[in-house]
C-alpha cells in the first residue's frame, strides 16, 4: 500500500501520544510531584527521527496530565515545556543525540519547580526543586532517552519514514 506522507506522520504522532500517555500513567508514582522520574520522557528523543513526535509528545503530556488529574496550571505548563522540549530537539536533530537530550531536560527543570511551587503548594526552594527536576529529567530524557535512540538509530529507516 502506498500511504501519504500525511497519513504517515498523523499516525506516527498518535501512536507517540498514545505511548506517552501509557507509559505515564502506567508509572504514575514515578511521574509527578517534587521527585520524579517520568518514564514516558524518554519519548523526547523521537523528534530525532520524526516530526511527527512533536505534536505527539505535546498531546500525550496533555493528555496524561488531564487523565491522571494534574491542577490545570500542570496541564498547560507541563505541555508547553514539552512543546519547547521537543521543538528544541527536533531543531538538534542533525546534532549529537547527547545534544537533542538537552532542550527537553532544560525546559522541564525550569518550567515543572514553578508548577509544583504554585500548583501543588510544594514548600520547596525553586533552586532546589530545579536539581530535584534536573536529576529526574537527566535520568528519563538523558539516559532512558539515549538508550532508546541507540535501540531506534539503527532501524530508523524502517521505523520512521
Amino acid at each position: 500500500m502506498n500511504y501519504k506522507p500525511s497519513t504517515i506522520l498523523f499516525v506516527q504522532g498518535a501512536l507517540i501520544a498514545a505511548s506517552y500517555v501509557a507509559l505515564t500513567i502506567v508509572f504514575a508514582p514515578l511521574s509527578f510531584m517534587e521527585i520524579q522520574v517520568r518514564i514516558s520522557e524518554s519519548l523526547t528523543i523521537l523528534p530525532v527521527f520524526t516530526a511527527a513526535a512533536v505534536p505527539g509528545l505535546t498531546i500525550g503530556c496533555f493528555l496524561s496530565n488531564i487523565l491522571c488529574g494534574a491542577p490545570l496550571p500542570d496541564v498547560i505548563f507541563g505541555s508547553l515545556a514539552t512543546l519547547v522540549g521537543a521543538v528544541g530537539t527536533r531543531l538538534l536533530r542533525n546534532r549529537s543525540p547527547v545534544l537533542a537530550v538537552l532542550p527537553p531536560i532544560i525546559s522541564n527543570m525550569l518550567v515543572i519547580p514553578f508548577v509544583l511551587r504554585y500548583a501543588y503548594g510544594v514548600p520547596l526552594p525553586i533552586p532546589l526543586l530545579m536539581v530535584a527536576i534536573g536529576i529526574g529529567e537527566t535520568i528519563s530524557c538523558g539516559a532512558l532517552g539515549l538508550l532508546l535512540y541507540k535501540i531506534l538509530f539503527p532501524h530508523r529507516k524502517n521505523i520512521f519514514k
